[in-house]
Formats: structure tokens, sequence, C-alpha cells
């Protein structure tokens, strides 16, 4: 048996993904949303549920929402109505929460996700409601009370509902991100996990092999990073295995993940619909989307990631991964390009008609060149100093500066590296680093000849066990020689002129 389950089982996942929506308003108020305020200081007597208030929608919340549905080519209702879920929240004051459920606003949406294996697999999208999020109860340092804050109760969330098609974590946690993916460059949810603006519950169920029928189901709550989403349900689908394969019955049920104990556990049975004893909210009217709301939404689109990714891979000649990997934000997106544009800038003019096929093959190289290092170099500095791209210590422009200095040959790719940390650390350019630490690559042939020459002559054991067949030596004289120089040969050259100097040709030594 393995995580995502055993030949004799397969697995079937559905997620519930809470994206909370970048409102500067609650759904169905006029507080605030902004997070980290002191306790119930951003609750207004419409959250606090006072009778005889009564809750307005947010018009901003219905077009995020509708800008969801357009992405993912789902049907955006022409009228959807909200309904009170009726259930026992101790942070949420009225004791029902307002949601959507016969009518959503948007259904019958599907997104394309990139496994890693590389194959493309459709994921259908069920639903995407509107709805609003409960308060949040706080245990710790209050002895054996319980403290409620209401600042998040209110908050618009919109709850992206997928169809039961995963088949295993990995799938899962590829689905999630692309979700995450999305929201982000349609600027309708921050995607900050840690705040909980961005979480899913995940329904998990294992068949038996080739049987139509699903499973019965379990719910996992509240999970709020891609890796334990992933830990989550490989636990489950063992669990529920060994369970089955013990001769046990799963049980329909609600569970939280303790990430401590890498374990699900349970928490409630799992309700049905009927359990919730929705009603439309006699509070609120229906919500009436004309045409004319829709294509002023879909005016306001940005590229999306699919065709962004297919952009990059077109215009700049990159494989499908290095494209997917640089459109995965607006933002990395937008950095690459600039590099691009930057190291691409002083070669315009070679673009004219008679050169159009090398300047094409100079931007490819120029593009792979900069994907190379903005998923390299610049994505490993980022991540260990916790560094949002957004306010990146280098530039895309200095970014551009040391790229160009690697194709003009003033310095070899790995010097390069030191000069990136230079310019990372201290500020600086790459042309005021080079020019500091002296960093210059030495191109003169014959100052590269005559370290060449000195190595042989040192090393004449090591000159004639390469001339009896033992061509692995090659490599020696290229470190001897690259340390004599302190790494600075130009590497093309120096390889050259040693297999000649090594060969026996009319200027060895």
């Amino acid at each position: 048996m393995t995580a995502t389950g055993s030949n004799e089982w397969e697995v079937v996942i559905g997620l519930e993904i809470h994206a909370q929506l970048a409102t500067k308003s609650k759904i169905f108020s006029g507080s605030a949303t902004a997070y980290g305020a002191p306790p119930n200081t951003q609750a207004s007597l419409v959250d606090l549920a006072y009778p005889g208030v009564l809750p307005v929608l947010n018009a901003e919340a219905v077009r995020m929402a509708v800008k969801f549905g357009l992405s993912i080519n789902a049907e955006v209702a022409r009228r959807s109505v909200f309904a009170r879920k009726n259930y026992f929240y101790p942070d949420l004051p009225k004791g029902y929460q307002i949601s959507q459920y016969e009518l959503p606003v948007v259904k019958q949406g599907k997104l394309a996700v990139m496994l890693d294996d590389g194959a493309v697999k459709t994921i259908g999208v069920t639903r995407a409601h509107l709805e609003e999020d409960a308060g949040k109860s706080l245990h710790e340092g209050l002895g054996a009370a319980s403290g409620i804050d209401l600042n998040r109760a209110g908050t618009p969330l919109l709850e992206i509902v997928s169809e039961p098609d995963m088949r295993s974590a990995k799938e899962a946690v590829a689905y999630m991100k692309k979700i995450h993916t999305l929201v982000r460059y349609l600027e309708i949810c921050d995607g900050n996990m840690q705040e909980g603006s961005f979480r899913c519950d995940a329904n998990v169920s294992v068949r038996p092999r080739g049987r139509e029928k699903f499973g019965t189901r379990a719910e996992i709550k509240n999970l709020n990073s891609f890796r334990f989403v992933e830990k989550a349900i490989n636990h489950e689908v063992s669990r529920q295995i060994d369970l089955l394969e013990s001769g046990g019955t799963v049980v329909q049920e609600t569970r939280l993940y303790d990430s401590d104990k890498d374990e699900t556990r349970s928490m409630r049975s799992k309700e049905e619909a009927n359990d919730y004893r929705y009603f439309p909210d006699p509070d609120l009217l229906p919500v009436e989307i004309d045409e004319a709301f829709i294509d002023a939404v879909r005016a306001t689109l940005p590229e999306l990631p699919d065709d962004k990714a297919a952009r990059f891979a077109r215009d700049f000649s990159l494989s499908a991964y290095d494209a997917g990997v640089l459109s995965a934000s607006r933002e990395l997106g937008a950095y690459f390009e600039a590099v691009v544009a930057g190291l691409s800038a002083p070669h315009e003019e070679a673009g004219k008609a008679s050169q159009e096929a090398g300047a094409a093959q100079r931007n490819a190289a120029h593009a792979k060149l900069a994907a190379n290092w903005v998923m390299g170099e610049l994505s490993s500095a980022l991540n260990r100093d916790s560094v949002d791209i957004a306010v990146s210590r280098i530039a895309p422009a200095q970014l551009s500066g040391l790229l160009a200095r690697i194709v003009d040959q003033t310095i070899s790719g790995k010097i390069a590296k030191e000069v990136f940390e230079a310019m990372w650390s201290e500020g600086k350019t790459a042309d005021a680093v080079i020019e500091a630490k002296g960093l210059k690559q030495i191109t003169d042939s014959s100052a590269i000849e005559g370290v060449i020459d000195a190595v042989i002559a040192a090393n004449p054991k090591q000159l004639a066990d390469y001339r009896s067949g033992k061509d692995k030596l090659f490599g020696f004289f290229v470190g001897q020689a690259m340390k004599a120089t302190g790494g600075k040969a130009n590497p093309a050259q120096l390889n050259e002129l040693l297999k000649r100097k090594l060969g026996g040709g009319p200027q060895d030594a």
C-alpha cells in the first residue's frame, strides 16, 4: 500500500477551497476587513446581529465572484439567491451563516492542471458561491475561558467546490496551487495562507479499483498549507484503506488534521444539507446580473496564467515547465519579462530584416539565460531570506546588467554567482562589483596560453598519462589552469587552447 492507495484501491478527492475576497469592507456591512486589528474593533451592529439591522450586499464581492467564474469558463448565473445556513456557530452571533445553496453565482467550470510528470488533467469546478466568514474562537492565555474575536465575522468568502476528479494527494495539491495562482492573478484574494485568507476542506474516500460507486467520504477541515493538504490526505487514505482491509467500515464524518502527530482525528459526524435547514434569506433580494455587468467584468480580466505560459513558451522558446514556473504569479512573470527586455535592449537594432533569424536565436538564448537565473539564483535568494519578489533586493534592470556581462564574456557564469551574492548583500550594480573585486574574465589568448604552458610544464606525469589515453585527465588540466587564473579564464577559450596544447599540435610547448 502507498500513500495514494494500492493496486486494489482507488482514491477519490474533492476540495472545497475558501478564498477570502480582497474587498475593503465586509460582504453585508461596512466594517473593515483589514487583518491584524485588535479583537472586536471591526464589527458593526450588523456583524453583531443586533435586532432590527439588515444586511446590504457588497457589489464588489459579486464582481469578484463573476471575475473568477469567467476565468474558468464557468456559467455565471443571471439570478442567484442567498440562503440561511442554520448551525450553531459560537463565533457568528446570529446563529446562522448567510451563504448560497441551490442557486450559486458561479457553476460548471473547469481548470487544466499540470501534474508532476508533465501530463495535463482537467478538474471540474462544480460551483463557486458567495458567503460570509465566521469569527474566531480564542483559547490561549484565557485559562478555562474562551474568547471570541468577531473581526472576521462577515468577511466575504468565495467557496470554490471541485468535482471529485482528483485521484491522489499530489493532484489535489496541484489543483489547489492552480486556484491559488488564479485568485492572485485576478487580484480577488491575497492568497495569504498563514492569515487564513486561503484555506480548504478536503473530501477523501477510497473505493475498490474499477468500481463506479464512490466510497464513504470523510471531510478534513481547515487545511491552510499545501504541505498539510498533501500529508492530511495521504494519512486519511491510509487510515481508510487499513480500516476497510481489516473488515471495518468508514463512517461519514468531519475530521481535523493534527500536523504535530501527522494524523487525522474525528471531530463530529458529517452533516447533510438538510441538517442545515437552508432557506432563502428573507432580508436579501435575489441577485440579478445582466450581460452589461458581465461584459464589464470580462473587460477587466488580466492575461491569465495559462495564456501567459503559452505566450512565454511561444515568444521565448521556453519549455512548458519553465513557462509554467515563470507564470506562477503575475509578479514573477513581470520580473522575468523585464529582465529579458533589459538584456535584449542593446541588441534591438540587430532585429532588422537582414538579421531576423540571428536575432530570434539570440533572443531565445537571452530568455533562457534570464529564465535560469530568475528560477535559480534569484528564487533561491528570495526564499532563503523570505523576501517577496515585489521588493527584491536586485531589481530586474540590475539582473539584466549582470547577465549582460555573461553574454559579452566580461565574466563567466561561475563568477556571476559570486557577483550576484555581492549585489544582493551590498546593493551594488554588477559593473561596480566586478570592478571593485577585479573579476573581469581573462580573454587574452596569449595570457591563457602562458598559464596553460606553465600548468603542462608542472605536471609532466599527468601529461604523459593523458597522451597515453587517459582522457579524463583533461578535467585535471582545466582545473589547474582555472585555479592558476583565479577562475577568471574564459572557459571556452581555455578548453579550446588546452585541447590544442595537449593534442600535439604545432603550438605545443
